[in-house]
């Protein structure tokens, strides 16, 4: 979904998992519920799973994770790169509290880079880090796991997962819409 709509604008997404098993396939309830968000049917099967690792995380310029758990992982595993790591629906919650104008601001800050304008608005992103309300369970930062379990948590994840997404992107976009076409 992300590649889907950020691609457009020069984002390269990546996935990788903090475990799993290796070069997995989708299931069938990710595949119709990605399909159900406009992902490709030949991009959800060509999809394959892969361990994340430090040199995925080093020259990313936002890191999103689907529980606190997995961003904590990802922060052992690359400390330098915590600020710009979130779960999600952190991600969202957060950014959610961060005018379009100031995230545009802080990426025309950044100059035309792409990246920078992204590493821009992530930063703005972060600053409400302490500022914006935790929720009342910290599990509501988390998108829950649907594997092995029935149809009604995969709904369930992306029930929760989706409007994380769309916010990511609108915060994205916003940071990128911007820039210069190159």
């Amino acid at each position: 979904m992300l590649q889907q709509h950020l691609g457009p604008f020069g984002a390269r997404v990546s996935s990788a998992g903090t475990r799993g098993l290796a070069s997995a396939s989708m299931t069938p309830e990710a595949q119709t519920l990605a399909a159900a968000m406009g992902v490709a049917a030949d991009e959800s099967s060509a999809h394959r799973s892969r361990f994340l690792t430090e040199p995925m995380i080093a020259p990313a310029d936002l890191v999103l994770t689907m529980t606190r758990e997995h961003r904590r992982e990802v922060a052992e595993l690359a400390p330098a790169r915590l600020a710009a790591v979130f779960t999600v629906r952190e991600f969202a919650r957060l950014a959610a509290d961060v005018p379009d104008v100031e995230i545009l601001t802080a990426a025309d800050a950044a100059g035309p880079d792409a990246a920078a304008r992204v590493r821009a608005a992530t930063r703005a992103v972060a600053s409400r880090r302490g500022l914006v309300l935790p929720p009342a369970d910290p599990s509501d930062d988390d998108v829950i796991d649907p594997y092995r379990r029935p149809w009604a948590v995969y709904q369930q994840s992306a029930s929760q997962l989706a409007p994380a997404l769309n916010r990511v992107i609108r915060t994205v976009r916003a940071a990128l819409e911007g820039a210069p076409s190159s």
